[in-house]
């Protein structure tokens, strides 16, 4: 082997491969880990910002391709990992090892935002991160009857202890109250309920905590922002004008609480018939257009599809039931995007 080839060169040579999202060598953004050089074989591991990258395989093939053609070198040996990063303003509000935390909101009920949120924290907990979900949505507590989950563990220590079905940790409201009871909470019970469900709750080391939060823009989003740094939110819409209306206040109420949005969801756009034609029951495209005029990222159109509401309401969420079908493929990539999304966040932050 060449005298030449040594820890320090591979670096150098590493310095050249760039991640096509965070624009930064990987070098500089310290992913590059445990380097070893021996007898003309290198390793080294690749740590990536979180197991959701979209770009793995690319990140991957482009440091292989860097040593290509390098004398001294016979075989390169890549161990892909990954470790979410932590935002650093939630550290500095609360001392729990949750590290990202992801708000799914509506303007308005009815437009799937449960169902999304439900998929979207399963999809995430897929690619290997710890995921949580609190259900805050105080008039329709769906998420543990989509999440085939019907009540917690008993209390340790004091504390709440999550339920968990398909590797995510979940509490909610729902659990709280009788099946059918309605909840009139307002203000101060809000907030000290949602602070419950941050300090009072062993949740663990979480990577993302996905929040379901109630349609508006009333006192659990205010509670929300009060108590915790919300790292990033997600407007949930359907495509026709009504639905558009409100869900442009629920991207002024995040902006207001100057809450960073990583895009807009479309639900239920076009249905596929029997036949293979499509049907545009609710429209199509209004998501996209809303997201483009107040300069957003369009995360992803989910189509209108029954399965989606069977399987929730039989607490099987598609991306698990079916993860072939085309609704379950668009929830795993904007779970890709949300994870990249808060990559940059948290990369610029820290």
């Amino acid at each position: 082997m060449s005298d030449s080839i040594n820890k320090e060169k591979v670096l150098e040579i590493l310095r050249t491969v760039m991640d096509p999202e965070l624009k930064k060598d990987l070098v500089s953004l310290n992913m590059i880990q445990d380097v070893e050089v021996n007898d003309g074989v290198v390793r080294f591991t690749i740590q990536l910002t979180t197991p959701a990258c979209p770009l793995k395989t690319k990140i991957e093939s482009d440091a292989r391709m860097a040593f290509e053609g390098v004398q001294g070198i016979r075989e390169v040996v890549i161990k892909m990992d990954a470790r979410v990063p932590q935002n650093q303003k939630i550290t500095e509000t609360i001392d729990l090892k949750i590290k990202n935390i992801i708000a799914v909101a509506s303007g308005k009920g009815g437009v799937g935002k449960s169902t999304v949120a439900v998929n979207l924290a399963i999809a995430l907990a897929k690619t290997g991160a710890k995921v949580g979900i609190m259900d805050a949505d105080i008039y329709g507590p769906n998420v543990p009857t989509m999440m085939g989950i019907n009540q917690m563990p008993n209390p340790q220590n004091h504390k709440m202890i999550p339920a968990e079905n398909y590797q995510v940790k979940i509490i909610s409201i729902g659990f709280l109250v009788k099946p059918g009871q309605p909840l009139i909470w307002r203000g101060p019970l809000l907030h000290s309920t949602i602070r419950q469900f941050f300090v009072d709750v062993e949740w663990g080391e979480i990577d993302y905590l996905v929040v379901d939060l109630p349609p508006g823009t009333g006192d659990v989003q205010l509670s929300l922002a009060q108590h915790i740094p919300v790292t990033c939110g997600i407007i949930v819409t359907m495509p026709q004008k009504v639905s558009l209306e409100d869900a442009s206040r629920g991207i002024e109420m995040f902006n207001k609480l100057n809450i960073p949005i990583a895009g807009v969801i479309e639900n239920m756009g076009s249905m596929t018939l029997p036949d293979g034609s499509t049907l545009d029951v609710f429209g199509e495209g209004g998501g996209e257009s809303m997201a483009n005029a107040y300069g957003l990222n369009f995360l992803g159109r989910i189509p209108l599809d029954p399965q989606i509401r069977i399987l929730g309401d039989s607490g099987q969420p598609i991306v698990i039931s079916q993860p072939e079908s085309k609704p379950a493929y668009i929830f795993n990539e904007i779970a890709c995007e949300i994870a990249s999304f808060i990559s940059q966040l948290d990369l610029k932050e820290s």
